[in-house]
């Protein structure tokens, strides 16, 4: 039996696997298992991955990406958070537009940790401090006022954290750089502006 791409000749790499090999057969065929469980493997991540690529990409800017979800209709900038050394922390912040629902410039905070169920979250964005309502892992402004008050202090500071304290009762804070938040929020307001 010969394996081989049929959109191409691979010539001399064609994989060649005989029932009659003996003792090589054994390795031949393990790698053709292994290749079967790549292909598998592969088919999966990609029916798992599916939804994600349905959203359309508005645009990356800097460390913000704009999209557009028109399955819900929806339209966000999203960014995730930085860790030490310039790394991708586990947290992500985003501004989104539900235009169906009439929801427009709404501020979501995933946090990296499990905050406690007494602790508040604050918001820090340059000098202006934001009192937020979360659940476990979650926050945002209180209502449409403080959505439009982070926006704004968003598009003139160069950074923002959201801080609290986790389950086991360790503070903890989740930065953001703002380069290219204000253009990714525009990008997704005028991404869903002709949704109705």
């Amino acid at each position: 039996m010969v394996l081989h791409n049929r959109c191409c000749d691979l010539g001399k790499h064609s994989l060649t696997l005989s029932h009659s090999a003996g003792v090589a057969n054994g390795d031949r065929l393990g790698f053709a298992r292994w290749m079967h469980a790549i292909f598998a493997l592969l088919t999966l991540l990609m029916l798992a991955t599916a939804p994600a690529d349905a959203r359309d990409s508005l645009g990356i800017f800097e460390g913000w990406g704009a999209f557009r979800d028109p399955a819900a209709p929806r339209c966000y900038a999203i960014a995730q958070s930085v860790a030490r050394g310039g790394r991708s922390g586990k947290g992500f912040a985003s501004v989104g537009t539900w235009p169906r629902q009439r929801v427009r410039g709404q501020i979501h905070l995933r946090l990296s940790r499990a905050r406690s169920d007494k602790a508040p979250v604050t918001l820090n964005v340059g000098e202006r401090r934001f009192p937020l309502v979360a659940g476990r892992m979650d926050a945002w402004a209180a209502d449409a006022r403080g959505d439009a008050a982070i926006i704004a202090a968003m598009r003139s500071a160069s950074s923002m954290s959201v801080q609290s304290i986790d389950a086991q009762g360790r503070a903890f804070a989740d930065s953001y750089t703002l380069r290219g938040a204000a253009t990714a929020i525009d990008a997704a307001a005028l991404g869903c502006a002709r949704v109705r």
